[in-house]
């Protein structure tokens, strides 16, 4: 893979409009495990291609589970009607051949809100309502985590989690060549694909500033939807690659999203 770096076109933030969304997102994780790039394959548009790291002389394709909470999610145009849910996101990282970017493939969304009505059925979006608990606890004075927990029930991607949180930045991540690349490939995606529920192909475009994320680890973990894909072995561990865990953040969401055309596929 070729070195990636935050550069300004990555960090520029476009001001949002009309129905775009600003919203702070607390407790926010990245718990990224190698998979099999075999089984990876078969989740993604023929138009994608994966990207793969090289570890112990094998390559693998890296799948990241996303937890946090929309603390404050409101429309540009609304922004005093405001909504406060939990969300999961899980995604895997890829090169779209049209354009040369990397990308988020998106597999879907738990999200704890009835709110998830309008993107799923309005925009045919994969998003799926669940509920979601979070147990967390950030020593203001040590700046990490002392409790991190998740849990996702009644939902498509049940789900539960419990981290550790160093409170120390990253300095390496195993398979990339140089810690700037490895971060803009799982810290900053700003286009997400994914297949609408319609089954048609489909992307929207967020931003958010360069993320200040400290270490973390599994203390233990089990999410039902990578090994119902396949992703991870039923009753085994998981084969975690990173773990990195940031407080709180700012998102900006460009909606609507849009069904997106593609010579392949």
């Amino acid at each position: 893979m070729e070195p990636l770096a935050f550069n300004k076109d990555l960090l520029f933030r476009q001001p949002p409009r009309g129905m775009d969304v600003d919203t702070t997102l607390a407790h926010f994780a990245i718990i990224t495990c190698l998979v099999d790039p075999e089984v990876a394959r078969l989740q993604l548009h023929p138009r994608f291609e994966l990207d793969l790291i090289n570890v112990d002389g094998q390559e693998w394709a890296l799948v990241s589970v996303v937890p946090f909470v929309d603390q404050d999610f409101r429309f540009a145009h609304i922004p005093w009607l405001k909504w406060r849910f939990g969300q999961t996101n899980y995604r895997m990282y890829a090169t779209d051949t049209e354009t040369g970017e990397h990308i988020a493939w998106f597999f879907g969304t738990s999200l704890a809100s009835w709110t998830v009505s309008v993107p799923r059925f309005l925009w045919k979006l994969p998003w799926h309502r669940a509920h979601i608990e979070f147990d967390c606890v950030f020593d203001n004075t040590l700046q990490r985590y002392t409790t991190y927990r998740m849990q996702a029930t009644n939902s498509w991607a049940d789900a539960e989690v419990e981290l550790t949180d160093t409170g120390e930045p990253p300095t390496e991540l195993t398979g990339f060549d140089d810690l700037e690349s490895g971060l803009v490939l799982l810290t900053h995606p700003r286009k997400g694909y994914f297949y609408r529920r319609d089954g048609q192909l489909g992307s929207y475009s967020i931003w958010h500033d360069r993320l200040q994320t400290t270490v973390g680890s599994v203390q233990s973990a089990r999410f039902d939807l990578l090994t119902e894909l396949g992703l991870a072995e039923p009753g085994e561990a998981l084969h975690v690659h990173s773990v990195l865990m940031q407080h709180q953040t700012e998102f900006t969401i460009y909606l609507p999203p849009h069904r997106v055309k593609s010579t392949l596929g």
